[in-house]
């Protein structure tokens, strides 16, 4: 055996590794957990071409052993070990591997953390330079290291990070791989705990295909299940799964499974979960998918790969297409990301669609949970469709306020000639039923949508048309639209026309109610649309609608006096006697007091009454007196 002592030599490293290495040696970098992320992912890489070489045929050193990542750790020696039986190095491999930064352009990189003075994590590795995170850690490393080709020797590097590195030949008969022994500086001496490696292996590298040993202990035991076929999967799996991701204690309402080839690959495993935990808007924040490219988690919770609307889906997202460690700021500007983000969304969409058309009874239950949630895609241009096809709303054609009506439903409903699709905005079925403007739609026969949630109006208005059909506010219709449709009920009884004095009086009665209105109102006319109701206030063409006033109000959005058209139906029976007391007396000061109520009424009814004292105390005041004439008619005096 040979007694001669293995030459050691220096090298130099890189001009650009050194202020590559200055940077990360002196960061305040707050995640230097990453450094873990990167040694494992190497060593995933290393049993990745291994098993390659295997496939092929290759003559491999040690061809027995386990495929394996080992993780030990001395927390009195503040020392971590990081071991795999991957394909190993050689002394020339390790020179260019360790030695030097990627080509993938070592000036770029140290060009883009000086001017957007970027946080590390966010593009470390983009450059191949993810070994090098460990300097964030340790004040010193030694790597060794022994090629999976039988001639090759051993070979060992060691560096403190400060400028050169040196690499010995070992005589030592290595295992064929690498093991990485990580000497802690003194404030990151919590690393070389159990407790701590496990957290930032279960965060970061929990589905690496190869088992990664903690000590003794397989830290990796969840299966990776998106790169399973679904064939082989078991709900009990899938059940499993998503509770470890989501710490839900339910199992999932759907499980949305993709493994797609071309023209771009990735797997993703999604899941709907059954009850929506957006309380309130507070948690709307906390959504995304987590994305994972080769199994190693890049980033949790991308909030790119879905769209708001659908951040009620939780799940993974796993490319081979992408870079290891691309950066936030890259990934926007990925053409690859972006397709599968856009894959990704329209299969979601699709198997909503399915949902709804094959289950409905369930797409109900979805909707009550999510629904809140989904309506707000109402701007997904690109997806417009399919979005439009999802959205569900009571409806006058429905029993029960909670029973839901799809567009494609209310355009079957269509009378003939029908070009519109109506909605109204209350907060009940039964408010919305008393409204005004209803009347002519009932008479009609006219369905309308019924919006109880304030975002609802914010849906129809964005959207505007459903197919080539305009979606209309009832009190902002054309009445015009509305003559070629019969009343459903023609035999009903109507109101004695009035006599061509009556009629000529009326016209001045409507002339004294707009003088009694001033520049409150831009127009007194007689109601086309009323059957029931004596007035009503209607929006001008192209105004803001009443309810999307109302909504603002509500959100504290000052709107300003919207003046709107005061409409009179003069087959009413107070407004038949309103016009006696004006034919008697047309000054008569019931008639002020009659019309200030109706438009404070009106005013009341459309949400846009700033004081009601004044219609409370007018209101008791014709009472008191009514009650006196009561009284009188009565001779209970």
């Amino acid at each position: 055996m040979s007694t001669e002592q293995p030459t050691t030599k220096k090298y130099e490293f890189k001009a650009e590794v050194k202020q590559l290495l200055d940077i990360l040696v002196h960061s305040l970098y707050t995640s230097r957990e990453i450094f873990l992320r990167e040694l494992i992912s190497n060593s995933s890489d290393a049993l990745d071409k291994l098993r390659f070489e295997s496939t092929k045929g290759t003559d491999i050193l040690d061809n027995g052993i386990p495929l394996e990542i080992k993780i030990d750790f001395d927390e009195k020696k503040k020392l971590i070990t990081i071991s795999d039986t991957g394909i190993g190095m050689t002394k020339d491999e390790l020179i260019t591997n360790i030695g030097t930064i990627a080509k993938s352009g070592s000036a770029d990189f140290l060009k883009q953390l000086k001017e957007s003075k970027a946080d590390v994590n966010n593009i470390i590795g983009k450059f191949g330079v993810g070994f090098y995170s460990v300097f964030m850690v340790a004040e010193e490393v030694v790597i060794k290291t022994k090629s999976f080709k039988k001639e090759e020797p051993a070979v060992e590097w060691k560096s403190n990070g400060l400028g050169d590195y040196e690499i010995v030949e070992l005589d030592d008969k290595l295992q064929r791989g690498t093991t990485i022994d990580i000497h802690l500086k003194e404030d990151t001496k919590d690393f070389a705990e159990k407790y701590r490696l496990e957290t930032v292996i279960k965060k970061h590298s929990n589905f690496i295909s190869f088992p990664i040993y903690l000590g003794s202990e397989k830290i990796n035991t969840v299966a990776a299940l998106w790169r399973e076929p679904k064939s082989s999967v078991k709900k009990e799996q899938y059940n499993e799964f998503y509770k470890f991701l989501s710490y839900d204690s339910e199992e999932p309402a759907d499980v949305i499974h993709i493994s797609v080839d071309a023209p771009i690959q990735f797997n993703a495993l999604m899941f709907i979960p059954k009850k929506s935990y957006d309380f309130f808007g507070y948690n709307r924040e906390d959504y995304g998918l987590d994305l994972y490219v080769r199994r190693v988690l890049i980033q949790h919770k991308n909030k790119d790969l879905l769209p708001e609307y659908l951040g009620f889906v939780k799940g993974v997202v796993d490319s081979e297409d992408l870079p290891l460690n691309i950066s936030r700021e890259t990934l926007q500007e990925n053409i690859i990301f972006t397709k599968i983000a856009q894959n990704i969304t329209g299969q979601i969409l699709s198997y909503l669609l399915k949902k709804a058309k094959d289950e409905p009874e369930k797409y109900a239950e979805f909707w009550k949970e999510h629904g809140r949630y989904f309506k707000l895609g109402y701007s997904d241009f690109t997806n417009m469709e399919k979005f439009q096809q999802l959205l569900r709303f009571n409806s006058s054609f429905n029993d029960k306020a909670e029973s839901l009506t799809s567009f494609d439903d209310y355009v079957t409903r269509f009378k003939e000639g029908q070009k519109e699709i109506y909605y109204a905005f209350g907060s009940s079925k039964d408010a919305i039923s008393q409204d005004p403007h209803l009347e002519i739609f009932k008479n009609k026969g006219l369905e309308v949508f019924y919006l109880y949630d304030p975002l609802d109006e914010f849906v129809l208005s964005s959207i505007r048309k459903y197919k080539d059909y305009e979606l209309k506010s009832v009190d902002s219709i054309d009445l015009k639209n509305l003559d070629s449709f019969k009343d459903i009920d023609e035999k009903k009884d109507k109101p004695e026309e009035l006599s061509k004095d009556d009629s000529k009086h009326f016209d001045s009665l409507l002339s004294k109610i707009k003088d009694i209105l001033g520049d409150r109102v831009t127009e007194v006319n007689e109601s086309k649309r009323l059957s029931g109701s004596p007035a009503v206030l209607v929006n001008p063409d192209d105004s803001m609608s009443s309810t999307m006033q109302k909504i603002m109000r509500m959100t504290n959005k000052e709107v300003g006096v919207q003046k709107k058209i005061f409409e009179v139906n003069k087959d009413h029976k107070l407004i038949r006697n309103l016009l006696k007391v004006y034919k008697a007396n047309s000054k008569d000061d019931y008639i002020t007091n009659v019309v200030e109520e109706l438009f404070e009424s009106a005013l009341l009814l459309d949400g846009s009454l700033t004081d009601p004292h004044r219609l409370v105390s007018r209101l008791n005041k014709m009472l008191e007196q009514s009650s006196d004439w009561y009284t009188e008619i009565k001779k209970l005096n």
